[in-house]
C-alpha cells in the first residue's frame, strides 16, 4: 500500500486502539496498521488502521477535545441494505442525529448516505428535488424508498 500523504488524526482520550478496532470490525477491506506504545508501561500513544483502503490516525491525546459536527466521516452507500448495516454498526452505544447522521460511541460524528439519496437531491426537476429535500429533513435514518415516493408526489 502506498502511504498516503494526507490522512486524518482522529483525537481521542484514550480509546484509540479500542476504537479503531471497533471500526475495522465494520469495514470490509479494512485492518490496523500499528499500534505505537513509546512508554514503558505500554500505553497506546497512536494506531494506524486503513478503513476501506483510506488510511487513518488515532491518538490518544486525553480529555481535551471532543469530536463535533463540523468535521464527519461520510459514508457512500449503494443501497439501503448498505446504509442499514452502517448505521446499526455505527450506532452501537452511540446516538441518532438527523438526516442520516449519527455519533458513534467514541463521538465521532458520520453520514450514512445512499447514493441514490443525493442523486434525488440534484434531480434536474426541481420540484422533484425539493420534495425529496423537504423528506430527508424529516429523516433520522434515510430511507430511500420514502425519499423515492416523496421525490414522485407520492
Amino acid at each position: 500500500m502506498t502511504k498516503q500523504k494526507i490522512r486524518n488524526c482522529l483525537w481521542f482520550d484514550n480509546q484509540a486502539e479500542e476504537a479503531a478496532n471497533f471500526y475495522v470490525s465494520i469495514f470490509k477491506n479494512s485492518k490496523v496498521l500499528d499500534v505505537f506504545r513509546p512508554t514503558k508501561d505500554g500505553r497506546v500513544l497512536t494506531v494506524t488502521f486503513v478503513l476501506d483502503g483510506v488510511e487513518y490516525l488515532a491518538l490518544n491525546g486525553g480529555p481535551d477535545f471532543k469530536f463535533n459536527a463540523a468535521v464527519s466521516l461520510m459514508i457512500d452507500c449503494s443501497s439501503q441494505e448498505e446504509v442499514d448495516y452502517f448505521w446499526t454498526s455505527l450506532l452501537q452505544g452511540g446516538e441518532e442525529s438527523h438526516c442520516g447522521w449519527l455519533i458513534d460511541k467514541y463521538g465521532l460524528y458520520w453520514q450514512v448516505v445512499p447514493s441514490r439519496a443525493l442523486e434525488l437531491l440534484q434531480d434536474p426537476d426541481a420540484g422533484r428535488a425539493k420534495r425529496a429535500m423537504d423528506a430527508l429533513l424529516k429523516m433520522i435514518k434515510i430511507d430511500v424508498a420514502e425519499l423515492e415516493k416523496a421525490a414522485d408526489g407520492q
